[in-house]
């Protein structure tokens, strides 16, 4: 049976927001990106007052991508930002094949899993020409529902599972022998399951 490690990304596998990071970059470095905040403005009022839902929030949430040259850009911000990634994340220290589950965006965090050497990514599609999402946002339950559409239950054993996130991640939590709760500077907070979810579904 194949053994296995789990990573949440943000906050997790380095201490900041990827997403929100890149697109507060692509603003500084591209500041006729300007002419979208009024979009941005009204997409954050009707999500503040709960109009609308956090998917439908993130479906156009990177739509500045199509207004700049995406390959590039990510490029030079992981240029930027790859001595951020904590050390116990790198491929030299990783004890076993590891897949980081993020909600962030494939088009960002591909790259990022180039340079770390992950031999597996799962992470919120997006269209890379229009920034659309192009399914559900990939967080919570569904985390664990594509983990299961990319590994058999029956051939996989997940040993560890680390995130910054007791609240939002308590399904993949669900799924590791061992529990780390990942706190800001990569302090390490090893606990049990049922201490803080109770028993297992």
């Amino acid at each position: 049976m194949k053994k296995i490690d789990i990573y949440d990304f943000d906050k997790t596998v380095l201490p900041f927001d990827s997403g929100s990071t890149f697109a507060f970059y692509c603003f500084l470095r591209h500041p006729y990106l300007l002419f979208l905040l009024p979009f941005y403005f009204f997409d954050i009022l009707l999500f503040i007052t709960h109009i609308i839902g956090l998917d439908h929030f993130k479906h156009h949430i990177f739509c500045f991508v199509r207004f700049i040259n995406l390959e590039k850009n990510v490029k030079k911000f992981w240029d930027r930002h790859e001595k951020d990634f904590y050390d116990f994340a790198r491929k030299e220290n990783r004890e076993r094949e590891s897949v980081v589950i993020s909600a962030s965006p494939d088009f960002l965090l591909k790259e990022a899993q180039k340079r770390l050497g992950f031999e597996h990514l799962i992470c919120t599609r997006h269209d890379p020409k229009t920034g659309t999402l192009l399914y559900k946002n990939c967080r919570n339950a569904e985390k664990v529902r594509r983990f299961y559409e990319e590994f058999n239950k029956d051939e996989v054993e997940v040993v560890t599972v680390y995130s910054d996130s007791i609240s939002n991640d308590g399904p993949i939590f669900s799924l590791g022998q061992n529990c780390i709760h990942v706190h800001s500077g990569a302090r390490f907070e090893p606990f049990k399951y049922e201490d803080v979810y109770g028993e297992r579904e």
